[in-house]
């Protein structure tokens, strides 16, 4: 079996101020069973959590999908509690985040959370921020996805989720599955709109930032 790891290393920048500049490093694994990759959609979603810092900072952060865990850990760099998940059934994956999170010094919960199933674990979370970059890849998942941020959301009334995803198949099936699952969007970005030029010139795609909250609470754009 062939395995290929490295090491990238993704840089923040604030306004000049080398105080309010941080870099992130991430192991990266090529793997027969599984990739690891730092996918465009992680890239955006952790740049908007870098540029939204002070919402994040003291917050409960729970990052769905994680795999490299991109956003979570610069989440968690900003200072929120930021709890890690991804496949109960992926140990390696879950392990490569532990190694991470000691790389970055970072001390983060990490906790198997497969879609869908109701283990005991997840009725004890109550993230007020709840993270998933391309999260929406497998149509076959999306209920069990939605069904997951429902139940959170719904724990959490005040809660978010800020998920990016590429936009293959239009916004309507998005809005379909909120609309089912009791559930409605209160941003959506262009999630090249608010990258910075360098990092925008090394992706590509049609790249969508929603955030989504129950439909029942009231809030405004």
């Amino acid at each position: 079996m062939t395995t290929t790891t490295t090491i990238s290393q993704h840089d923040f920048y604030g306004d000049g101020d080398s105080e309010t500049s941080i870099s992130i490093s991430v192991i990266e694994n090529l793997k027969e069973e599984y990739g690891l990759f730092v996918w465009p959609c992680s890239v955006i979603l952790a740049e908007y959590v870098w540029q939204q810092r002070s919402r994040f900072r003291h917050s409960s952060v729970l990052e769905l999908g994680a795999g490299t865990s991109l956003p979570g850990l610069v989440a968690a760099k900003v200072g929120a509690n930021v709890t890690l998940t991804d496949d109960a059934s992926k140990p390696e994956v879950l392990d490569n985040m532990r190694r991470v999170c000691e790389l970055n010094k970072l001390n983060c919960n990490v906790m198997g959370l497969t879609w869908g199933v109701w283990d005991a674990p997840i009725f004890d979370l109550r993230p007020n921020i709840i993270l998933g970059a391309d999260v929406l890849y497998d149509s076959s998942a999306f209920d069990d996805l939605f069904a997951t941020v429902s139940f959170l959301l719904q724990s959490s009334p005040d809660a978010v989720f800020i998920t990016t995803y590429h936009n293959r198949s239009g916004h309507h099936l998005i809005e379909f599955l909120m609309v089912k699952w009791g559930l409605k969007c209160v941003k959506l970005l262009d999630g090249f709109s608010f990258l910075p030029s360098y990092k925008a010139s090394l992706l590509s795609g049609n790249i969508q930032l929603v955030e989504i909250v129950l439909s029942s609470k009231n809030h405004e754009l």
